[in-house]
């Protein structure tokens, strides 16, 4: 049976106090009076009567029971595992809780301020820089941090992000100074941004601001718009530098080899050249030891033979026929030019009278004279 059934005993199990025929709805004012008076009773009440501190009694228990409410909520801290607790007492650091529960004074005794120092913050900043040699440039920087000590980060610095910040723009305008404009703005970048953090750094580290830097980027670098054009056109101008001088290089690494083999070829040309004529003239001053040996042991033969040699050489590709007039017989008339025209490359065939003696005389001492005198020639 529930307890609101009609029927006998359903008074009795009615909790907010509600007729027995089951068809009226409870009274509020009835269910307002029996949480009175069961907190009455909980916090020394007058039983069923109401007594004359009732009242009374019942708002200081309500007013202990929230006092206690608040100083759990004040006294016990949750620190979360990126999290460090830092318990200050009457505004002095007396502590740094870890993660995991802590139970603390309430305040105004000490007060718990907590950093997360496992978030990674960002910040950029853009602004006008001056170069080295006297440009502008327009520079946006990207930063990245983690707060990595939190007392430090709490009490060393008044204004840790601003003075990040400040830090920061510091930095990249001492780097920008002491680097030119196109060194910014072109392969540069990636080094600027490694300078500018290494100084970040170091100067937060001097303030012992328990801030770590994690990456700095230059987000963009840019001349100012007024001379955008400009700028443009001196990076053209910079563009068409380059590709001539590829250009050259590449056509001096196209002549200068080839230059480099002649130069090589005549070397050895001459090389060769010179080996020749050595070789030549050791062959030729054997050859003439050889014949002086030989003239020593029988100067006439030798002289003879070198007289004969020497009209050989001379008469052998003359044009004309020489002709023994005093000893000659019939002559028989032949175009011997007109044969040798002929002849392809060879010299001419003689034509020899064979009913003459052809012997040569032998040379008495006038005729050795005048083949000593020819032969010396």
């Amino acid at each position: 049976m529930s307890w609101n059934e009609p029927g006998k005993g359903g008074r009795d199990r009615d909790p907010w106090g509600g007729g027995g025929d089951g068809q009226n709805p409870p009274d509020l004012d009835e269910m307002i009076k029996g949480m009175q008076r069961r907190l009455g009773g909980l916090f020394g009440g007058g039983g069923g009567k109401r007594a004359s501190g009732g009242d009374n009694g019942s708002m200081f228990g309500i007013v202990v029971l929230v006092l206690a409410v608040v100083l759990a909520f004040e006294m016990v801290h949750i620190i979360e595992p990126s999290e460090r607790g830092i318990v200050l007492r009457f505004g002095a650091h007396v502590d740094t809780l870890m993660p995991g529960p802590a139970i603390r004074a309430p305040r105004p005794f000490e007060r718990v301020e907590r950093v997360n120092v496992e978030e990674v913050s960002q910040f950029s900043h853009k602004a006008l820089m001056l170069t080295q040699d006297e440009n502008i440039v327009d520079v946006e920087l990207a930063v990245q941090y983690r707060r990595v000590d939190a007392p430090s980060y709490l009490f060393n610095v008044v204004n840790p992000d601003g003075t990040l910040g400040a830090a920061a723009e510091s930095a990249i305008r001492e780097i920008a100074g002491k680097t030119t404009m196109d060194f910014i703005l072109g392969a540069g970048r990636a080094e600027v941004a490694a300078s500018t953090m290494a100084l970040l750094q170091e100067t937060l580290d001097q303030y012992d601001a328990g801030i770590a830097v994690l990456s700095v980027n230059l987000v963009d670098a840019q001349p100012p718009e007024p001379v955008q054009g400009a700028f443009a056109d001196a990076i053209k101008a910079r563009e068409d530098q380059e590709r001539i001088i590829n250009e050259a290089q590449a056509y001096a690494n196209d002549v200068v080899p080839r230059a480099r083999g002649a130069a090589a070829r005549l070397v050895e040309e001459g090389n060769a050249y010179r080996e020749g004529m050595i070789a030549r003239a050791e062959g030729e001053a054997s050859r003439f030891t050889q014949i002086l040996t030989e003239y020593e042991r029988a100067p006439a033969v030798t002289r003879q033979r070198l007289y004969i040699e020497a009209m050989e050489a001379v008469f052998g590709n003359a044009n004309k026929v020489m002709i023994d007039t005093e000893q000659s017989g019939n002559l028989l008339y032949l175009p011997l030019d007109q044969l040798m025209r002929g002849t392809s490359g060879r010299g001419p065939t003689p034509v020899i009278d064979t009913t003459r003696d052809t012997t040569p005389p032998t040379p008495d001492s006038r005729s050795r004279d005048t083949a000593r005198t020819r032969g010396g020639r």
